[in-house]
């Protein structure tokens, strides 16, 4: 796989500025439409007293709102560092940031499916698929930039816990919450907060100790 130099040239340097700028574009897109997921009630003049109860029924399409939001919000924020740290990029590590995208973008899509039908088994398991991939491809695309030694090297130490078992805590939340949905579509929605109690309490763990 042919290595390109970031740090040889301004040309190569500005390659992955361009990387970089259309994830940035597509991760836009993708949040914007999370909140577009979302139908304000339509209520005639003699029925504006029961917005609240209509606002009560959307509530699984902010719950999945709130979740999707996080989720991808973190990612943008996981990879606007790691570019910002790379010195050399491959094809390879470009064709996996498609991959991660191309999961990344289904996530209002499942979002939507939930906020319809989040009490039916198929569409929480179609959800927790989607999300436990992106965050499996977001793994894998630090983790090869880090065994292939294209992080800067002064950079290496703060990327080392989204290479290792940290990084996959979110895989394991939402692979979790698969079984757990053949009984309890619900139980396994509220298993997902758990990537917001649990994380900040794992130790940051550097790649060696993963590998």
């Amino acid at each position: 796989m042919t290595e390109i130099e970031a740090e040889s040239g301004g040309s190569h340097v500005r390659e992955i500025d361009r990387i970089a700028a259309f994830t940035d574009g597509v991760i836009a897109i993708a949040i914007t439409l999370l909140v577009l997921n979302i139908d304000v009630p339509h209520l005639g003049a003699r029925q504006r007293s029961l917005l609240d109860n209509e606002l009560y029924h959307l509530w699984r399409d902010f719950f999945a709102y709130g979740i999707s939001f996080a989720v991808i919000g973190r990612y943008w924020l996981v990879h606007h560092r790691f570019f910002a740290t790379l010195v050399r990029y491959d094809r390879r590590l470009v064709t996996l940031n498609l991959v991660f995208l191309a999961f990344l973008v289904l996530i209002p899509f499942v979002s939507d499916v939930i906020g319809l039908y989040g009490e039916v088994a198929t569409a929480v398991i179609a959800y927790a698929i989607v999300l436990a991939a992106t965050a499996a491809m977001n793994w894998l695309i630090i983790s090869y930039g880090m065994r292939r030694g294209f992080v800067a090297p002064a950079k290496r130490r703060e990327m080392e816990s989204f290479a290792g078992i940290r990084g996959l805590l979110v895989v394991a939340v939402f692979m979790i919450s698969i079984p757990i949905a053949l009984i309890s579509p619900l139980a396994s929605q509220i298993t997902w907060l758990l990537i917001f109690l649990v994380r900040p309490r794992l130790p940051a763990l550097r790649q060696g100790a993963a590998d």
